[in-house]
């Protein structure tokens, strides 16, 4: 016959073992993800977990620590490990693994002269972006397309009104537009016959979020 008291005390000992599992279990906290959404002077604009904050070399958000900061990158620290982060790159999970292009927010700070300049990527090429809320579509110049190895001459042709008068353009399809780890699909664009600097963000992209600025802080939330 079996021991009633050993069966008892092994009976218990277990309950007591789940008592203890159970709350390290659920207090588990999900890596936290991590982008440099932009550089103010000696401070970076970092978007943890989509929440975005100006942080200083040596200090902290929601557990990411700043440690160094140039124009274009930063180096964070969380839990002892390190990882550097682009301006405009992609969210990045501190776990070990790009987060991909799941997210729904994007959130600029305001560069010299009041503008929204990030890096993103079309059709999976890097580019430089600036935020134009009075451009119909995305635009960019010939030699921007030709970088890139977009197809636009297979598109319709037409005239724009540009500063320096009319001007030759292609309509074309883009078929991603990303910026950070957030994506969209089948974006109208135009391509110039003159010089551009960058990339224009116009409304194509941009009617697809939800829009709100304050200060120097531009942030777009996807609709659903």
């Amino acid at each position: 016959m079996p021991n009633l008291f050993l069966l008892e005390r092994w009976a218990s000992a277990s309950v007591c073992a789940l008592c203890i599992a159970l709350p390290l279990h659920v207090s588990a906290q999900k890596a936290p993800a991590v982008a440099l959404s932009g550089v103010m002077g000696d401070k970076a604009l970092l978007v943890v977990n989509g929440a975005p904050r100006a942080v200083a070399v040596g200090g902290s958000h929601q557990g990411v620590r700043l440690l160094s900061v140039t124009a274009q990158d930063a180096v964070v620290e969380v839990d002892g490990r390190r990882l550097s982060l682009t301006v405009g790159g992609s969210q990045v999970s501190i776990g070990g693994t790009d987060s991909g292009a799941s997210g729904s927010r994007i959130v600029l700070t305001a560069g010299s002269g009041g503008h929204f300049l990030t890096r993103g990527s079309i059709n999976g090429k890097s580019v430089q972006f600036m935020v134009d809320t009075g451009a119909t579509t995305i635009a960019m110049s010939q030699a921007e397309a030709e970088r890139i190895g977009l197809k636009y001459k297979e598109g319709s042709q037409g005239l724009a009104n540009t500063a320096n008068g009319q001007v030759l353009i292609y309509r074309t399809k883009l078929n991603s537009v990303q910026i950070n780890d957030v994506q969209v699909f089948d974006v109208d664009a135009a391509v110039l016959a003159s010089p551009m600097d960058m990339v224009l963000l116009g409304n194509s992209f941009l009617t697809r979020f939800q829009m709100k600025r304050e200060n120097n802080l531009l942030t777009l939330d996807k609709k659903s």
